[in-house]
């Protein structure tokens, strides 16, 4: 159909996780650009790095294709205080808000915690989770040899302090989409027209 957006056609087992987060999310913003809705986006690491006013009509999905093709993968430590801080001041009515982002370790999952309870005050907010089926799959399977006992254990204990924060998450009343990269699209997708159809925001 001549509407439809272009999105990556490489295989899914080949697109970087940052590459998944931007599909899913024109995917959504195109969904949502055509339900009637207005879509902007921001983009933070240590510091802001984009962002669209939201806007509505389909006119307004070029310029998100165009300020997502300029995010990169960052080395900057992500400042959820600041950040979500400064996104909140640019909402200026209560808004359906999604977020994209990676968790590495307990300081920088306590922070993001904190400050998306924070948000989820005022906004309703869901949290996209992007899981790795390769640490998945270690944190499960029999280990054959000594060494991999260790990697086993290291991914269980991360497996379990991932499923540990987004339970945190749930409890604050953000709505999380907890997937595998391949399957992200389709149940963030079906968790805003959820959202929609229940009149939420």
């Amino acid at each position: 159909h001549r509407d439809l957006p272009s999105f990556p056609t490489r295989r899914s087992s080949d697109l970087p996780r940052l590459d998944h987060a931007v599909t899913s999310a024109l995917l959504l913003a195109y969904v949502s650009l055509r339900m009637g809705d207005r879509v902007g986006l921001f983009g933070f690491d240590r510091t802001a790095r984009a962002w669209t006013e939201p806007q509505g009509g389909l006119g307004a999905f070029p310029r998100l294709r165009e300020a997502t093709a300029q995010l990169d993968t960052s080395t900057e430590e992500t400042n959820f205080t600041l950040g979500l801080a400064e996104l909140s001041t640019r909402l200026r009515r209560r808004s359906l808000v999604v977020v994209f982002t990676e968790f590495v370790d307990a300081v920088t999952a306590e922070l993001m915690v904190e400050n998306l309870t924070r948000l989820a005050r005022r906004q309703l907010v869901v949290f996209v989770a992007l899981r790795d089926p390769a640490l998945d799959a270690v944190a499960a399977g029999r280990p054959a040899r000594l060494s991999d006992v260790y990697r086993s254990v290291v991914a269980g204990d991360f497996v379990r302090e991932r499923d540990l924060v987004l339970a945190r998450l749930r409890r604050a009343g953000v709505r999380c989409v907890d997937a595998v990269p391949r399957a992200v699209s389709a149940r963030l997708v079906n968790r805003y027209l959820d959202v929609k159809r229940r009149e939420l925001v």
